[in-house]
C-alpha cells in the first residue's frame, strides 16, 4: 500500500537558490527528513539536524564541505526527534527553536529510540534549544534573512516556519510533506490548514518541505488536498456512527495512494474525528500520555498495514 520506500541513507545537499541549500534525505519515509542551510557572507544558519548519530554526522560533512562555514545557529522546527536528535554534532552553534518546542523535547527525551529499538541510532543526546521565540524571530545571515514564523497547532504544538525572504525560500518543517503522507495526531488538521494558509500567503517560489524532494507551491497544494479529503471522511463517519479504523480500512486513497506511509490515515482520522466532533487541540501536551498514546496508534497503523510500520533511519 503506498509507494515503495528506499533504504539508501544517504542525503544530497543542493542549492536551491543563491545562498539556500536543501539537504534531501531520500526516501522521506518514518525519521528520515530534511535539513536546510542558509549561508552568506561567511555566516550559516542550518534549519533542522537529523534522526541518528550516523546520518546526523553525514549531514555536518555536508554542510562543511567546499569551505562552508560551520553554522553558528541550529533552528529545530519542531520537537521531534528525526528533527533534533543530530544537535548534539553542531556544538558551535546556538539552537534555537519557539519555546514549547523545548519544553516538549525536555520531557519526551530520546523515546523515539525505543519506538523502533533495532535502529542504529548512535549516540545520540538531546540537546535543547537556547534560545526560544513567541510569535516571529529574524536570524540574519550574511545579506539574507531567515525569519522564524510560529505556525500554531499543526503537525505539532510547536511547529516553526523558516522563510528567506530575499530568496523566496520557504522551509515548511512536518506541516507539510512532498510525497509523503502527513501526520498530525499530535497537531491538528484544521490547524494545518491554517498554517498552510499563511505560508501560501508569503509567496514562495521554492518549498522545501519536512520529508520528501523540494517543490514548489504544488507541494502545499498536495498537502492541502490530503487534509481537506481527510475532513470529509471524517464528517461522513461521524455522521454514519463509524469508528476512524473502520473509515481508514474503507477509503479508497485515490490520488493520494502514492504518499508514502499510507497507514498515517488511521491517526490522522482520529484528530479529524475528534475536531468534527468538536473537540479543539491547541494546549501543552502531556509527554507522557502522549507517549502511551502512540503505542496505541503505531499498533493500529500495523494493522492497516499488515505490519509494523518500518524506518529506515
Amino acid at each position: 500500500m503506498g509507494a515503495e520506500r528506499s533504504t539508501d541513507r544517504s542525503g544530497v545537499l543542493s542549492e536551491v537558490a543563491d545562498g539556500v541549500y536543501a539537504y534531501v534525505q531520500p526516501d522521506g519515509s518514518w525519521c528520515v527528513n530534511n535539513a536546510g542551510l542558509i549561508v552568506s557572507e561567511g555566516r550559516a544558519v542550518l534549519v533542522d539536524t537529523a534522526a541518528t548519530e550516523a546520518r546526523a554526522r553525514r549531514l555536518r560533512a555536508a554542510v562543511v564541505a567546499q569551505g562552508r562555514p560551520v553554522p553558528y545557529a541550529v533552528v529545530n522546527t519542531h520537537s521531534h526527534g528525526d528533527h533534533t536528535f543530530g544537535n548534539f554534532v553542531f556544538p558551535e552553534a546556538v539552537v534555537h527553536a519557539h519555546h514549547e518546542t523545548r519544553r516538549e523535547m525536555a520531557a519526551a527525551g530520546l523515546h523515539l529510540t525505543e519506538v523502533w529499538p533495532d535502529v542504529e541510532w548512535g549516540a545520540v543526546e538531546v540537546v535543547l534549544p537556547q534560545v526560544t521565540y513567541q510569535d516571529d524571530l529574524t536570524l540574519h545571515v550574511g545579506e539574507l534573512t531567515a525569519r522564524l514564523i510560529h505556525l500554531e497547532v499543526a503537525h505539532s504544538t510547536n511547529d516553526t516556519a523558516v522563510w528567506v525572504p530575499e530568496r523566496r525560500v520557504l522551509f515548511t518543517g512536518d506541516v507539510v510533506m512532498s510525497g509523503v503522507t502527513p501526520f498530525l495526531p499530535m497537531g491538528s488538521v484544521a490547524g494545518s490548514l491554517r498554517a498552510i494558509e499563511r505560508m501560501r500567503a508569503l509567496g514562495p517560489d521554492v518549498v522545501v518541505s519536512g520529508h520528501g524532494v523540494v517543490g514548489g507551491t504544488e507541494v502545499l497544494d498536495t498537502t492541502e488536498a490530503y487534509l481537506r479529503w481527510l475532513q470529509g471522511l471524517a464528517r461522513e463517519g461521524v455522521a454514519a456512527g463509524l469508528t476512524p479504523v473502520d473509515v481508514a480500512r474503507d477509503a479508497d486513497l485515490g490520488p493520494f495512494a502514492g504518499l508514502l506511509d499510507a497507514e498515517r490515515i488511521v491517526p490522522n482520522l482520529y484528530r479529524a474525528f475528534a475536531e468534527e466532533r468538536g473537540r479543539t487541540h491547541g494546549g501543552a501536551l502531556d509527554m507522557s500520555a502522549v507517549i502511551l498514546e502512540m503505542g496505541t496508534v503505531f499498533r493500529e497503523m500495523a494493522a492497516y498495514l499488515g505490519a509494523p510500520p518500518a524506518c529506515h533511519a
